[in-house]
């Protein structure tokens, strides 16, 4: 039997959100649907949250209102509070996502709280999608290094990564925020983390800022991730790491991927036509 990898398209709100340019709501649509044809189970749509410190998502209502949903496959959405999730529930999110930090010096930075405070902030959250009975996913952000800290101990990942869980998450998306981080780096994370969460709740988030992000996803594959968070064409840049590529390029994964043997359920003939689209939407060089 071949084994199956997840792969999480994360382009239209991960990558998205950093182009600097306003990107037109009518095609953020249209990508979405170009990737929802493709096999892909799982994309991340948007995000519910302050339209002054991200405003290329402020018409979030919108686009979740205009794509062409498919059964099979999960929209998901970004929801930082009460409020954003009360958004994403009226737009009907299949799933929501709540994002904590590893450093304490990026949590401040870029929510301005503790990271225990940030969890704080989260609970409410995670227990309304429970009632509500909305799949919650958590991210963890600067899993090996931080712009402000440095490196990043990995058993202050397993803490949050143990903390997301027991709040509900059913998926635990490990981010390297920066892309710094090394093969070693990653084999140390996962060996901290897996003590307190399975691999079957663990996801892959490389940013390929240093082009190690494939080495990370080898390293990831052989701990027994099945999941990878990625973006089409490779929409969005590092913010630490000006002109510097960031996420990776879900085709590149795919490739990868299917070198390797693994089922993804993606056509790659489809997915291109996705990738030729979204090149279109890069404003940011």
């Amino acid at each position: 039997m071949t084994d199956s990898v997840t792969i999480f398209e994360v382009g239209p709100r991960d990558g998205l959100q950093n182009e600097k340019t306003e990107i037109a709501t009518k095609d953020k649509i249209k990508l979405v649907d170009l990737l929802s044809q493709t096999g892909l189970r799982k994309i991340e749509v948007t995000s519910f949250v302050s339209t002054k410190w991200v405003p290329q998502m402020a018409d979030a209502a919108q686009v979740m209102a205009g794509i062409q949903r498919r059964a099979d496959v999960d929209y998901a959405v970004l929801t930082p509070n009460l409020r954003g999730f009360e958004g994403a529930v009226a737009a009907d999110a299949s799933e929501v996502a709540i994002f904590a930090s590893a450093s304490e010096g990026f949590s401040q930075n870029n929510i301005n709280c503790s990271i225990a405070e940030s969890l704080e902030r989260f609970a409410p959250v995670a227990k309304a999608a429970r009632d509500a009975g909305i799949p919650v996913r958590g991210y963890v952000s600067c899993i090996a290094e931080c712009p402000y800290d440095g490196a990043t101990k990995p058993a202050d990942v397993a803490k949050v990564a143990k903390a997301l869980a027991a709040m509900g998450c059913y998926e635990i998306s490990l981010g390297d925020t920066i892309g710094r981080a090394t093969p070693d780096q990653i084999d140390a994370m996962l060996t901290a983390v897996l003590e307190v969460v399975p691999a079957t709740m663990l996801a892959g988030h490389f940013h390929d800022t240093s082009g190690r992000a494939i080495d990370n996803i080898d390293v990831s594959l052989a701990h027994g991730l099945r999941c990878f968070d990625s973006s089409v064409a490779g929409l969005g840049g590092c913010p630490y790491a000006p002109g510097a590529a960031g996420n990776i390029a879900t085709e590149t994964v795919l490739r990868h991927l299917t070198a390797q043997g693994f089922e993804t359920g993606i056509d790659p003939n489809l997915f291109s036509q996705a990738v030729e689209f979204a090149a279109t939407l890069r404003t940011s060089k």
